[in-house]
């Protein structure tokens, strides 16, 4: 059995580095010839003293090299019609692994991290002033580190002064980004898996959330369950931060605050998501905290659960993207109609979009390595159509002021959001996170007896 899982374990992490190297090779065949690309590693930040944020691995470095260490930076050269990956990296360190952890090293990142050669990261300008010469082009994430713009721009004023002995000097410099977000936007089977497993951990969150809810708790006591659930299924942090609103609290889209007391009579809406190897869920649930909805607040959830449903009804290959959010405004604004909270006349109200009062974000947004994630909307500015591998979010809701006077008061300060992740796929679409309760009748059960 030991032998089995050795063997088991082995081919998981080959199956990992071949996805790191599909996507490089899929970098290197849009790069043109006798090029070189470079992309550095995230910093890391102080949080105050001596002490830093939790480190997280900037995306586009982590989707190509999988490398989960700061102060390193990739580097991939097209020549003679080879694909030549470099990792420059920290240096093991005894003394300093004992304070801040064990390092890779240049071994390491060719043994483990499929690198064909490997140098320390003190050593980046030095080899960087070599590989940069004759080159055609150079492909880097333009202004997004101002480090790595001052590193390049010495570099080429160095080359370019070494012009006159016969040294060529690239005379392109492309922004990668515009390949690479576009290839995020597409995943790969074993993209959705680590996508389904972070839904699967967030369904579990919410749930407990919902069964361990009551009058009297405070929001950061909710909160503290959900990070529970977080931690005991290998997310130590959320991929984002939690949201849980309770009250009034929830008309304020991106409130983190989560320090108030939760009420006999609130509505919770609670935003939250695990990000499981670097990959994001985004889900949204709103719940009465006591286990019932009133009349007001069933009427504008199911209202909303109509308007998402019906949303990602639409998902599926071919659609543009805007058709999910005019469903979505079409249905909230016949049904705000319908409850007397707009008047007027529907085509009017949707020409003057009068439910931006109530409704004031998107339909949702590409999910992945990034809760907002990377990839285009519109492409020759007309919008790009869905594809089988994309994932999205839908998330549709309703937000009354309780500072509102043109609307009777028995609706203020009701707030509700639903959201979920869905996949698209060949045939239509797959919602990630559909195991999550979001039908009144369910989500009164499972607070109620679950």
């Amino acid at each position: 059995m030991v032998v089995i899982l050795v063997v088991i374990i082995i081919d998981s992490k080959k199956e990992v580095l071949g996805e790191y190297a599909k996507r490089r090779q899929v970098l290197w065949q849009a790069m043109e010839d006798n090029s070189i690309a470079i992309l550095s590693a995230q910093n890391e930040v102080i949080r105050n003293g001596d002490a830093h944020f939790p480190y997280r691995q900037g995306s586009n470095f982590y989707y190509l090299t999988g490398f989960e260490e700061p102060e390193s930076v990739m580097v991939l050269l097209k020549e003679q019609s080879h694909c030549h990956y470099i990792l420059f990296s920290r240096p093991l360190d005894p003394k300093q692994e004992r304070w801040t952890g064990k390092r890779v090293g240049q071994r390491g990142a060719m043994e483990c991290y499929g690198a064909d050669d490997a140098y320390p990261i003190d050593q980046l300008e030095e080899q960087l002033s070599h590989l940069l010469e004759d080159k055609n082009a150079i492909y880097y994430p333009i202004a997004r580190d101002a480090g790595c713009d001052e590193t390049i721009m010495r570099l080429m004023e160095h080359i370019y002064e070494k012009q006159r002995k016969g040294i060529g000097a690239p005379e392109k410099i492309v922004n990668i980004e515009t390949i690479l977000h576009p290839m995020r936007l597409i995943k790969s089977e074993y993209e959705i898996e680590m996508m389904q497993k972070a839904a699967d951990i967030s369904v579990a969150a919410h749930r407990r959330a919902m069964t361990m809810c009551r009058p009297g708790l405070y929001e950061y006591q909710i909160e503290a369950e959900i990070l529970h659930e977080f931690h005991g299924h290998g997310c130590p942090v959320p991929a984002y931060p939690s949201i849980v609103a309770s009250g009034e609290n929830g008309c304020i889209l991106h409130y983190i605050e989560n320090n108030a007391v939760v009420n006999d009579g609130d509505l919770l809406l609670i935003d939250a998501g695990a990000e499981y190897q670097n990959y994001a869920a985004d889900i949204t649930r709103t719940f009465p905290a006591n286990g019932r909805f009133t009349q007001e607040q069933r009427a504008i959830y199911e209202l909303v659960l109509d308007a998402q449903l019906s949303g990602i009804q639409v998902v599926k290959p071919g659609v543009p993207w805007p058709k999910i959010q005019e469903i979505i405004v079409e249905i909230l604004t016949q049904g705000l109609l319908d409850l007397g909270i707009l008047q007027g006349k529907f085509q009017d109200l949707i020409a003057n979009q009068s439910y931006n009062e109530f409704y004031m974000h998107n339909s949702g947004h590409w999910l992945g390595l990034d809760v907002h994630d990377a990839g285009p909307y519109k492409k020759d500015k007309q919008p790009i159509p869905l594809q089988p591998g994309m994932v999205l979010t839908v998330e549709p809701g309703i937000y009354i002021d309780p500072n509102n006077h043109q609307v009777d008061e028995k609706w203020h300060g009701i707030a509700v959001r639903i959201e979920d992740d869905v996949l698209v796929t060949a045939q239509g679409h797959c919602v990630l996170s559909g195991a999550l309760p979001k039908t009144v009748e369910k989500i009164e059960s499972l607070m109620n007896h679950g």
